[in-house]
């Protein structure tokens, strides 16, 4: 059985909050959760803990089905060379006449689709020049660009726009090969997309952008090439998440930097009324909280009823609390529970770094 199986096209979106704000594109259809799986024997990159709702379908297995009308030794063993990059043998099977050079597999992935996320540039020139539809889609909707621009190989996206391939193919989430390739970092294939007209402004089913993924993962370079065409910095996906948002949570101090820099909204909320300080602060990224005390962001109660101090106490992080007693919160307030946020712990150096500074002198 053909075992091309590239299980990595899920870029998924539309899951924050299901783990406190992760944004994924798994690998292969790009969809959510980042959940990705392996592939043919490769890992899948770590899922992030935002996730983006993209599709989650996988070039899992791209093998005949038993019993297929398909399914043929000859066909078995094309995929087999596309995805080993062997040439010779490829050319071999289709100069004999007896496999299409645009059989798919049970999922409708391509020899094309296998070659080019595996890189094999020889192979993937071949295919093209014995015929191959450099634009089909697999059953997820995914294109042989796709596949090429999620892996970073560069050389095959170039090789692929040579011959006619189209940026306007989404998958059934709406993952796009810009999107895939932000999600993972890929700022050379970013960038050579965008010259081929590629849309910074792209969004999955969810509202996830390629900024959104890139400031997710932490990828600055990604988010240069973005910003720089066209992209908007306080473009939210439909839960109120922002880039701004979401690299706070991810702890990316230097995508926030950048972000706040671009004209990114400092105290922008998420539905459910959280900030990115109010974020920074629950997890205890401090380098985070120094940018964003820069601009001046609310310190007061949000609209979640709570302010960034409180977030801070509860998480116990010193360093971080000492920041905001620092640019001005006050340690007074109360949530709306009622609560100081010295009522949120027991340490008793945290309570004392939150007695109102007169009483300290005081003491």
């Amino acid at each position: 059985m053909p075992r091309s199986e590239i299980q990595k096209e899920q870029i998924s979106s539309s899951m924050l909050g299901r783990k406190e704000g992760s944004e994924s594109l798994s690998r292969e259809g790009l969809r959510g959760a980042h959940g990705a799986q392996a592939v043919l024997g490769v890992p899948a990159a770590p899922s992030r803990p935002l996730q983006t709702g993209m599709e989650k379908s996988a070039l899992a297995s791209s093998q005949l089905k038993e019993g297929s009308e398909k399914e043929t030794p000859l066909a078995n063993a094309a995929f087999w060379a596309a995805r080993k990059g062997n040439l010779a043998l490829l050319q071999l099977l289709l100069n004999s006449g007896r496999v299409d050079v645009d059989c798919r597999d049970c999922l409708g992935s391509t020899l094309l689709m296998v070659a080019s996320y595996f890189g094999h540039l020889h192979c993937v020139r071949e295919l093209v020049l014995q015929g191959a539809d450099i634009n089909l889609q697999r059953e997820t909707g995914s294109t042989a660009l796709f596949f090429a621009a999620q892996q970073g190989h560069d050389d095959v996206v170039r090789s692929l726009f040579q011959f006619g391939a189209s940026t306007e193919f989404p998958t059934k989430d709406g993952g796009t090969a810009v999107l895939a390739a932000s999600q993972y970092g890929h700022a050379k294939v970013v960038e050579t997309l965008l010259k081929h007209g590629a849309n910074s402004r792209d969004q999955l089913y969810d509202g996830a952008t390629p900024l959104f993924l890139a400031a997710q993962g932490g990828y600055v370079d990604v988010i240069r090439l973005l910003l720089s065409s066209g992209a908007k910095a306080n473009q939210p996906r439909q839960d109120g998440t922002t880039p701004l948002w979401i690299a706070a949570q991810m702890g990316h101090s230097e995508v926030v930097r950048v972000l706040l820099l671009h004209g990114a909204d400092r105290d922008a909320t998420r539905n459910d009324g959280s900030t990115a300080l109010f974020k920074a602060a629950t997890k205890g990224f401090s380098e985070v909280i120094k940018e964003l005390l820069k601009f001046s962001p609310a310190l007061g109660i949000l609209k979640n009823g709570s302010t960034a101090l409180h977030a801070a106490v509860l998480g116990g992080h010193t360093k971080s609390i000492s920041l905001l007693l620092d640019a001005g919160a006050d340690p007074m307030l109360r949530n709306k529970e009622n609560e100081l946020a010295a009522e949120l712990t027991q340490n008793e150096r945290i309570r004392r770094l939150l007695w109102p500074r007169e009483m300290r002198r005081k003491s």
